[in-house]
């Protein structure tokens, strides 16, 4: 190919990129307008919801964010009271973070609106075609699986694509 022939608008990683900022501002502006959370904060709380109490270091890895920003997460969430830290049962240097009570009550007024954002998204596909792009996107992380010089999936993930 020459650079000619290069077009970014047409470069996969550069359309999927662009498509999951835009998806992720939408929903941001949603819990930011609301609760005041940003993308980290969000991720995190609806991590500890599907897992339970867990190290800063577990959610680092299942939710794709950098240990420092999912460091800084849990500080505000807790500061806010969405989120409460207990020492681990085996090695007090590990921290186990959970949900509070107001965690869950922010989640469950933000995970209906969550859903009807991605129902908007969908709604002009068909569920075949939605079925075919979740079937593609499983065909290329099994090529990113494969290949030694590509970052692993989350744990998240991987239990995803098992349910």
């Amino acid at each position: 190919m020459s650079l000619d022939d290069f077009h970014l608008s047409t470069f996969l990683p550069y359309r999927l990129a662009v498509l999951s900022e835009r998806v992720s501002k939408r929903l941001s502006v949603e819990y930011g307008r609301t609760h005041g959370l940003a993308v980290a904060e969000w991720r995190v709380l609806v991590h500890l919801l599907r897992c339970g109490a867990v190290s800063v270091r577990d959610i680092h890895n299942c939710v794709n964010l950098e240990k420092p920003r999912v460091s800084r997460a849990v500080t505000r969430l807790e500061a806010e009271g969405l989120v409460q830290k207990t020492p681990g049962a085996h090695d007090g240097r590990l921290v186990a973070i959970s949900l509070t009570k107001k965690g869950h009550a922010a989640l469950a007024d933000i995970l209906p609106v969550a859903t009807r954002i991605e129902e908007s998204l969908t709604h002009a596909v068909s569920p075949d075609d939605l079925k075919t792009f979740f079937d593609v996107m499983e065909a290329m992380h099994a090529v990113l699986d494969a290949d030694p010089e590509a970052k692993p999936r989350t744990s998240l993930d991987l239990a995803q694509t098992q349910e």
